[in-house]
C-alpha cells in the first residue's frame, strides 16, 4: 500500500483512506465513531455518500437526512453539509473530480469547515 492509502485521521473518531484514485473519480472509505462529526463544510466536488454500515445523519443545507445501511445520499457541488454518526459507520465517499486535498496524509483544510 503506497502512502496516499494509508489510513488518516480527519477528526477524533473519524479516519478515512483512498481506495481508488482515477483522473476524474476518487473512492474514500471513511470509518465513522458513535456520536462523532464532520462539521458543515462545502466543496467544489460532487459527492456520492454509500453507507456500507451503522446510521449517519445528513443536513444537507438544512435537509435532514438518516440514511443507513445500503442507502446512498448525493451532495450536489458547493451544497453545505455537515455528518453526525449515530452509529459507528463505514461509508465509501464518490467525489468528482477527485479531492486533491485527501491525496495527502494530512488532516482537512479547516478554512473549509464552518463558513
Amino acid at each position: 500500500m503506497d502512502k496516499q492509502h494509508e489510513w488518516v485521521t480527519m477528526f477524533e473518531g473519524v479516519r478515512r483512506r483512498i481506495v481508488a484514485d482515477g483522473k476524474n473519480v476518487m473512492q474514500v472509505k471513511i470509518e465513522l465513531g458513535k456520536g462523532t462529526s464532520v462539521p458543515r463544510h462545502r466543496h467544489e466536488h460532487e459527492q456520492i455518500s454509500f453507507i456500507h454500515s451503522g446510521r449517519c445523519r445528513f443536513d444537507l443545507d438544512g435537509k435532514i437526512i438518516i440514511a443507513g445501511p445500503g442507502e446512498t445520499i448525493m451532495i450536489p457541488s458547493m451544497t453545505w453539509h455537515a455528518v453526525e454518526t449515530l452509529e459507528d459507520a463505514i461509508a465509501l465517499d464518490t467525489f468528482s473530480p477527485p479531492r486533491e486535498d485527501f491525496r495527502s496524509a494530512t488532516p482537512p483544510d479547516p478554512a473549509i469547515y464552518g463558513r
